[in-house]
This record gives C-alpha cells, structure tokens and sequence, in this order.
C-alpha cells in the first residue's frame, strides 16, 4: 500500500489471531565490523525470501531504528505454527544465518547484541485504529477498512476482532 493518508478512521482488515515478532540487534561495539555486519545483512535476506513466499505466512513488517545502536523489525506472521516453521526449515536462509551468528556472537564477545520477543495475540484480543494515517503496522500488513465495520470504539473492536 502507498503512504498516502486515507482520511478518517480505519482499521487492519483481519480476522482471528495474529502473532507478532520483533527481533533485533545492538552494536556493542562500531569498530567490530566483523562482528555486526553479518547479522545486520542477514535480516534483509530473509524477509525478502518470506515475502517472495506467500505460504510463509509472513503477513508484514517494518524496520526500525532506535538511536544509532539498535535495528529492530517488528514481523506480523498469519500463525506461530508458521513463524517456527520457518526459524528450523533446514532448505531457506534463516538456519544458516542463525549459526553463522551464534559462531560469531561467541568469536565477538560482546561486541553485538540480539534479542527477540514473539506475542501470540488471539482473535478478540487486539484492536487497531488508524486516524487521517497511511496504512501503518498491522494494519500495512492485511490491508485498512472503515473503522466502523468493526466498532467505532476500541472496547466494540475487542469483542468483533
């Protein structure tokens, strides 16, 4: 979807669950090049191989900086069923990203830092508002509709979701 703003108020357009993954990196230590510049080129790979791959059921995401140190994405996946399937497939690129990091974070002692979260979020708990905005986060991810097909309040959201 483009960054134009869509006037008024909308919502993501998805039923049931949703999990939501963020995983990132903290450079530790610029000067370490060795250490962080293969993790922070890894990332792009592997979403580009999942958007590529309709079934992966990567459904979106978004990059994100936090000062100079840190780089985030924050992924919405259909399933955690599909979001593990694709962190231990042996055939794409995640597996061998994770050992070539796993090998360098011990070679690098501390030199970059990596964390993930992962929210399994059923249907009826979440709800999304998006006011005079671009389809943004979850809502990117699976498309906006008016905000009033599902509820005009957050508590109506909740309970259509």
């Amino acid at each position: 979807m483009g960054n134009k703003p869509i006037e008024g108020r909308t919502t993501a357009e998805t039923e049931g669950g949703v999990v939501v993954f963020h995983i990132g990196m903290r450079i530790n230590a610029f000067h370490a090049v060795r250490s962080w510049w293969p993790v922070f080129m890894a990332m792009p790979r592997m979403l580009k191989e999942l958007s590529r791959d309709r079934e992966s059921g990567l459904l979106g995401y978004r990059i994100l900086f936090s000062g100079a140190r840190v780089v985030y994405v924050v992924q919405y996946w259909e399933s955690q069923e599909k979001l593990l399937a694709y962190s231990a497939a042996p055939d794409k690129s995640h597996r061998p990203a994770w050992a070539t990091f796993n090998r360098r974070i011990r070679e690098g002692r501390g030199k970059v830092g990596f964390w993930h979260e992962t929210f399994v979020v059923p249907a009826g708990a979440h709800e999304q508002v998006y006011v005079n905005m671009p389809p943004f986060g979850l809502g990117a991810a699976t498309g906006v509709m008016p905000v009033g097909r599902r509820g005009e309040r957050a508590a109506d959201r909740l309970r259509a979701a």
